[in-house]
């Protein structure tokens, strides 16, 4: 095993900025051939076992795959899926609640503004209508026709 495979094996922490580099001493310098030969086995052992879940890991999503072909389920209605549940999870919080509900007030407040702003606008029309400048100006406009 090299130099940067044993730095891997390494127990202790790495020496801090400042810190005497000579006070700290690696644990596999310290390690008996039968410890390093044990680590080894161990290594090798590990890396086994990890290939061998990524294979199985790998026929797991190839039948996963297959049954939702099998169930006629797609990648978009998966993701229509995915966006729905996202959607009613985001309704069920407490924050979109309340914000719903001052949206809500504040849609009501500004309906009640422009009904109150459109009646005064009808009203003004209504005295300009009825004044006497707009009549004399009705009158002679009917004259000219």
């Amino acid at each position: 095993m090299d130099r940067g495979e044993q730095g891997l094996l390494r127990t202790e922490p790495v020496p801090e900025e400042g810190e005497d580099v000579a006070a700290t001493i690696s644990a596999t310098e310290t390690l008996s051939e039968e410890e390093r030969e044990e680590l080894r086995r161990e290594l090798a052992k590990v890396e086994e076992e990890i290939q061998t879940l990524s294979q199985v890991l790998a026929a797991k999503e190839k039948h996963l795959a297959e049954i939702k072909r099998k169930l006629g389920i797609n990648s978009l209605q998966e993701l229509k899926q995915n966006i729905a549940k996202g959607w009613q999870d985001v309704t069920a919080t407490s924050a979109y609640k309340k914000t719903s509900e001052t949206l809500s007030q504040a849609g009501q407040k500004a309906s009640a503004a422009f009904s109150s702003v459109g009646s005064v606008i009808t009203k003004k029309l209504e005295d300009v209508k009825n004044s006497p400048t707009f009549k004399s100006f009705e009158e002679k406009v009917e004259n000219l026709k």
